[in-house]
């Protein structure tokens, strides 16, 4: 079902490819944009999107204890970091190579400012969303791990105390 090459009938700008990515880019628009309705893998970015913000639902509703959702919300996060990479690759690939791969060899789409604009921000956006993902999943982990290991010794009996020698 995936189509690899795009519609030749229509010019594709990278420009707009990498705003595109960075803000709709984990719905998978990027993907639509460059390859048609028919993307296999553009149908399948909002998946990850979803189920990461069913975690920040659950956190909302339910507390920050809710182990679930600390399963669930990296999704998000990886996918955000996916859109921004997409986007970086888009603005950062040069015009021949964007021409020759979306355009037909037709010399039709020059980067400029704007491109680099939508790079900076994406890696500025990714780095930071990959950062904070890392960062959320370490603290639970090592919050669950501090909690088994509290209810594990309060179940354990204590050391016993050392026999007292009367002299």
């Amino acid at each position: 079902m995936s189509t690899t090459e795009p519609h030749t009938t229509h010019r594709r700008s990278k420009t707009w490819a990498t705003w595109i990515a960075i803000l709709g880019g984990s719905l998978g628009l990027h993907r639509f944009y460059l390859h048609g309705l028919r993307d296999l893998p553009g149908w399948l970015h909002p998946l990850p999107t979803f189920i990461g913000l069913l975690g920040v639902m659950r956190v909302r509703s339910l507390g920050q204890d809710d182990q679930l959702a600390w399963i669930l919300i990296p999704w998000l996060g990886f996918t955000i970091s996916a859109a921004m990479l997409a986007a970086i690759v888009y603005g950062l690939t040069s015009d021949e190579k964007w021409n020759a791969r979306f355009n037909g060899g037709a010399a039709s789409s020059e980067g400029g400012w704007s491109a680099v604009l939508g790079v900076m921000l994406a890696l500025l956006v990714g780095a930071g969303v990959l950062i904070a993902t890392i960062a959320y999943m370490a603290q639970r982990y090592f919050e669950y791990e501090a909690d088994t290991a509290v209810s594990t010794t309060a179940r354990s009996p204590g050391p016993t105390p050392p026999a007292t020698v009367n002299g």
